[in-house]
């Protein structure tokens, strides 16, 4: 519990990172549900929502993903 954490138990882990003129637009996966999340930052500000896939439904890390 107080030990030392291996830096591969990270809780997210990022799948894909795109910079743009003032920001940036991440996919990060939570490690512990395998859902994915789009992360967006720019000088305005930054919102984290689940990305949905094209029905509606979270988009969630398979084995064959």
């Amino acid at each position: 519990m107080f030990g030392k954490k291996n830096d591969n138990d990270k809780r997210f882990v990022e799948k894909s990172v795109q910079h743009y003129q003032y920001g940036m637009i991440l996919v990060l996966v939570d490690t512990a549900t395998n859902v994915h999340y789009l992360h967006t930052w720019s000088a305005q500000g930054t919102s984290l929502t689940p990305l949905l896939d094209e029905n509606g439904d979270v988009v969630i890390e398979t084995d064959s993903n």
